[in-house]
């Protein structure tokens, strides 16, 4: 790394610090937490209105949405982007987490790990999932069932992402410390809720329409953001500004997309600055990618649809080895 790319990142730091883009825009935040709140509160009235019915799915599907607008909100507190006050931030991440019974301690720490090192083979979290391989080295581990399902990846993915939520809820009760009663006790009520509600066949449709939708909506959200993209490896020496934007990608689209991804389709920038906001994220776009084309740095940017082609492809030519005969 040479002193010019060392300087590159605080020359664009000093661009995005002049616009004021990394102001708190707590009005912004307000108006999102209260209409989420609004909405998630509703379906479970509706859930207790409507008794025992098929129609009851139709709320799983609301809920499933919700829950996913919840811990984009859980998300952005975990970085600090909504208030300057650190206790206020972990407040509303320990309010949002405790709504959808992940464990904000344990995702927290996780999720930095995953901002420090995105794509390392090594130290990324995020590429570290049993079932999958991001790497030819993470293939050639894998024995059984797993390699077998890793070996399929790429025609697996999607169906895989239905069991993303049962895993999160797994997780943060294994590894969530002082929120582990806290997050038993979500599965408890909720169970309790949904069988006292409704009869054993429709509460399992329930759950498993909620729970699965949840997980895939969560999976759909952030597998864009890195998965295709370059893999490090120990020794690499990029600076911080390239290791983020060569290891990132872009979903283009308008205010429905923004909506729909929570932000994380401006993925380059919030890895350069995990504290802004997520409503100046499309703000601090153009002042990244003109950076990035006047210093000659890849900007990988692209539509919803064609990231989640770039991510199978690439899924499919990592396992090709594991697929050939012994």
């Amino acid at each position: 790394m040479t002193l010019r790319q060392a300087s590159d990142f605080a020359q664009l730091s000093t661009e995005i610090k002049q616009a004021g883009l990394l102001a708190r825009r707590r009005g912004y935040y307000l108006a999102r937490i209260t209409a989420n709140l609004v909405v998630y509160a509703g379906a479970w009235v509706a859930f207790a209105l409507l008794g025992d019915s098929w129609w009851q799915l139709a709320v799983a599907v609301v809920l499933a949405v919700m829950t996913t607008q919840l811990a984009f909100i859980g998300h952005d507190a975990g970085h600090k982007q909504i208030f300057t006050a650190k206790r206020w931030n972990l407040l509303t991440g320990y309010v949002h987490s405790g709504l959808i019974g992940v464990s904000h301690d344990w995702w927290v720490s996780k999720h930095n790990r995953h901002h420090a090192n995105p794509n390392h083979e090594d130290e990324d979290p995020d590429v570290d999932i049993s079932v999958l391989a991001f790497t030819q080295k993470q293939g050639e581990s894998k024995r059984g069932p797993l390699r077998w399902i890793a070996s399929h990846q790429a025609a697996l993915f999607f169906p895989l992402l239905f069991l993303e939520g049962y895993a999160l809820h797994w997780h943060s009760i294994r590894h969530s410390g002082r929120e582990r009663f806290l997050m038993i006790a979500n599965v408890v009520v909720y169970l309790a809720a949904v069988f006292w509600v409704l009869s054993p066949v429709y509460a399992v449709a329930f759950i498993l329409v909620h729970q699965g939708l949840w997980g895939f909506y969560m999976g759909c959200s952030f597998a864009p953001n890195h998965k295709g993209m370059p893999v490090l490896s120990a020794g690499h020496t990029l600076d911080f500004l390239r290791k983020q934007v060569l290891t990132s990608r872009n979903v283009r689209g308008g205010w429905f997309t923004d909506f729909l991804l929570g932000g994380l389709n401006y993925q380059i920038e919030h890895h350069l600055f995990p504290s802004m906001p997520r409503p100046a994220l499309k703000h601090a776009q153009l002042i990244v990618s003109e950076f990035c084309e006047k210093h000659q740095i890849s900007y990988a940017q692209c539509g919803l649809f064609r990231s989640y082609g770039y991510v199978l492809e690439y899924l499919h030519e990592v396992s090709a080895p594991m697929r050939k005969p012994a």
